[in-house]
């Protein structure tokens, strides 16, 4: 039986600074933005991004209350949370860094390969990854 994670929930402030950061800055592809509806009936909008050519998806999620709200920014309590994996590193952190990405960490070579930590729009901690 073959299984994939699609999806992934990210709850942001607002739906649309999320979307310009993820496709104008990180380069994602928008691929659904939909009306829909909360459980409770109000308004909300389903939105995807993915990295280009597809791969396990952003849903983007407009914090609805207090403990929502409060996740903003903080959605793994600290931790580098999310690994956006690129085949051309120095160009895809350079791109980033005229785009006016935070990096916490400076890139570094791992037994793995390249690696640098950036914050999102809201302050998750991201990695980035390429090879050595």
């Amino acid at each position: 039986m073959a299984a994939r994670i699609d999806l992934v929930t990210l709850v942001v402030a607002e739906y649309d600074p999320a979307i310009a950061f993820f496709t104008e800055v990180l380069g994602f592809e928008l691929a659904e933005d939909s009306p829909s509806l909360t459980n409770d009936g109000r308004p909300k909008r389903w939105v995807v991004v993915r990295p280009p050519g597809g791969g396990t998806g952003l849903l983007l999620a407009r914090a609805d209350g207090d403990r929502q709200q409060a996740a903003v920014g903080d959605q793994v309590a600290g931790r580098v949370g999310f690994f956006l994996q690129v085949d051309d590193f120095d160009a895809t952190y350079h791109r980033m860094v005229d785009a006016g990405v935070e990096f916490v960490r400076p890139p570094r070579t791992e037994p793995y390969g390249r690696v640098a930590v950036f914050r999102d729009l809201t302050g998750n901690l991201w990695d980035l990854l390429g090879p050595a």
